[in-house]
C-alpha cells in the first residue's frame, strides 16, 4: 500500500495542486451575492475584467503544458488538454465588451483607435515577440531557409506558433473600427462583424492545418514526400488550426452584451436562478453537440485519406459556435453574482498578452526536464512536476521582461507630446 501511494503521490500532487490552485484563485478575494436578490454593480469593472483575463491566462498556460507528449501519455492535467478555447473565449469576450464600453464613454474614441488600440497595444507587442523569439531560435541554432526567416519576421508566417491570438484580435479590431466608424446603425455593425468572424471560420475550414492544396493528393500522409516544404508544414501559415477561429465568436457576444447591457441585465435579473439554469442546460447541450461533432465529423479530416475534408471542418465549426456563445454569456451571468479579484489574477491580467506570447519559449526552454538523461532527478514523474512549475516561473519572467521591453520601445516610437506651457499674462 505504501509503495502504491509513493508511486502515485507525485502524479496526484501535480494534478490536484493544479485544480486546487485554480479553486483558490476563484475563492481568494471573492465577492458573493448568491442567496440574495442583489447583484454586483462592479461585475464588469476594469478590476474584475483584469482578474478574469488573469484567470484565463493561467488556464491557457496549464492548457499548453498539458499538451506536452509526456503529460498526455501520463494523463496528467488531462482536464486542460481541450480547455484552451474556453479560456481564450474569455479573452475575446473581455475585448469586445471593453471596446463598446469605451466607445460609449470616451469622447472621439475612434479618432486615435488604429494607433492606440491596434498598433501600440496589439501589433507592437506581436512584432516585439517576433524579434525576441527569432533571436531565441537563432541562439538555439535552429536552421531555417532564408525565405522562412524573412516571412517569419514580417509576420506572414508564424515565428511563434502561439502568437495567432494577436493576429485574430487585430482583424477583429479593424472590423470594429471600420464598421463603427462608417456605419451608424449598430445592429448592422454587429452583423458585419459576425460575417467577418464566420469568414475567418470558413478560411480555416478551407486552409486546414497545413498547405494541403499545394501538391499531389494526400501528400501529407507521408511527411517525407517530395512535395513537403517548410511553408506547407503544420502551424506555419495563418489560420492553420481550428484554435484560430472556434472561440472568436465570444468577441461578438462581448460587443452585443455591452451595447444592450441595461436591457439584458434587467432581463436576467428577473427570475435569475431559473434563467441561469436554462443557460447552463443550453451550454451543456451545446457542449454535447460540440463533442459529438469533433468525435464524429472532426477538424483533423486530412488524415482520413479522403482529401482535406473542407466541408467536415465547416460542419464541426458551426456545431461549436453555440457553445462559445453560451460560455461567454454564462461567464457574465456568474460575474453578476460572484467574482473574485486577488494579487495573482490581477498580476496575470496585467501581463496576460505577454505571458501568453512567451509561454512557448518557456515550454521549449524547460523541456530538458522531461528527459532522464539530462535531469538531476531520475524519475520522469518527478521531472514533470518540476517541469510544470518551471514553465510557470520562466513564463512569468519572460512575459514581464517582454512587457517592459515593449513599453520602452513604445515610449521611443510614440513619445508623448509635451503640453505647451501657458504664457503668463
Amino acid at each position: 500500500m505504501f509503495d502504491f501511494m509513493k508511486g502515485m503521490s507525485v502524479w496526484l500532487i501535480l494534478k490536484q495542486c493544479a485544480y486546487y490552485f485554480l479553486f483558490v484563485l476563484v475563492l481568494w478575494g471573492g465577492k458573493n451575492k448568491f442567496g440574495t436578490k442583489e447583484f454586483h454593480d462592479d461585475y464588469a469593472s476594469l478590476d474584475t475584467m483584469k482578474s478574469l483575463r488573469g484567470f484565463a491566462a493561467i488556464g491557457v498556460i496549464l492548457h499548453h503544458i498539458s499538451q506536452e507528449t509526456l503529460f498526455q501519455e501520463s494523463k496528467v492535467l488531462s482536464g486542460f488538454v481541450n480547455a484552451g478555447a474556453y479560456f481564450v473565449a474569455l479573452f475575446f469576450f473581455c475585448s469586445g465588451y471593453g471596446l463598446i464600453k469605451s466607445l460609449n464613454t470616451k469622447e472621439n474614441y475612434l479618432k486615435g483607435f488604429v494607433k492606440n488600440r491596434i498598433v501600440k497595444s496589439i501589433m507592437l507587442p506581436f512584432y516585439v515577440n517576433v524579434l525576441i523569439y527569432g533571436l531565441y531560435l537563432y541562439i538555439s541554432k535552429v536552421k531555417m531557409p532564408a525565405a522562412q526567416w524573412i516571412c517569419n519576421f514580417t509576420g506572414l508566417t508564424m515565428m511563434n506558433q502561439y502568437a495567432w491570438f494577436p493576429i485574430v484580435l487585430t482583424i477583429l479590431y479593424f472590423a470594429f473600427f471600420f464598421t463603427f466608424r462608417f456605419i451608424k446603425k449598430r445592429p448592422i455593425c454587429f452583423a458585419v462583424i459576425f460575417l467577418v468572424i464566420i469568414g475567418m471560420g470558413l478560411a480555416f475550414s478551407y486552409n486546414g492545418h497545413f498547405a494541403w492544396w499545394s501538391g499531389s493528393k494526400n501528400w501529407w500522409l507521408d511527411w517525407n514526400h517530395p512535395d513537403t516544404t517548410w511553408w506547407k508544414q503544420q502551424k506555419v501559415l495563418w489560420f492553420n488550426g481550428e484554435w484560430w477561429v472556434n472561440s472568436s465568436i465570444a468577441f461578438l457576444v462581448g460587443l452585443i452584451f455591452a451595447n444592450y447591457e441595461k436591457a439584458l441585465v434587467g432581463f436576467f435579473q428577473k427570475f435569475y436562478a431559473l434563467k441561469l439554469h436554462i443557460v447552463m442546460v443550453l451550454a451543456l447541450v451545446a457542449y454535447k453537440l460540440s463533442d459529438w461533432a469533433q468525435s464524429n465529423i472532426g477538424y483533423w479530416t486530412e488524415y482520413m485519406g479522403k482529401g482535406p475534408g473542407v466541408y467536415a471542418k465547416m460542419k464541426t465549426y458551426f456545431c461549436q459556435l453555440p457553445l462559445f456563445i453560451l460560455v461567454a454569456l454564462l461567464a457574465v451571468l456568474l460575474l453578476m453574482k460572484y467574482h473574485a479579484s486577488n494579487p495573482v489574477t490581477r498580476f496575470f491580467g496585467k501581463f496576460s498578452l505577454d505571458t501568453y506570447l512567451m509561454n512557448l519559449m518557456a515550454i521549449e526552454m524547460m523541456r530538458f526536464l522531461q528527459k532522464n538523461s539530462t535531469s538531476p532527478i531520475k524519475a520522469n514523474k518527478y521531472n514533470l512536476l518540476i517541469y510544470a512549475l518551471g514553465v510557470f516561473a520562466v513564463t512569468v519572467i519572460l512575459g514581464v521582461a517582454e512587457y517592459y521591453i515593449t513599453y520602452f520601445i513604445k515610449k521611443v516610437l510614440f513619445p508623448k507630446k509635451k503640453k505647451k506651457e501657458e504664457v503668463p499674462a
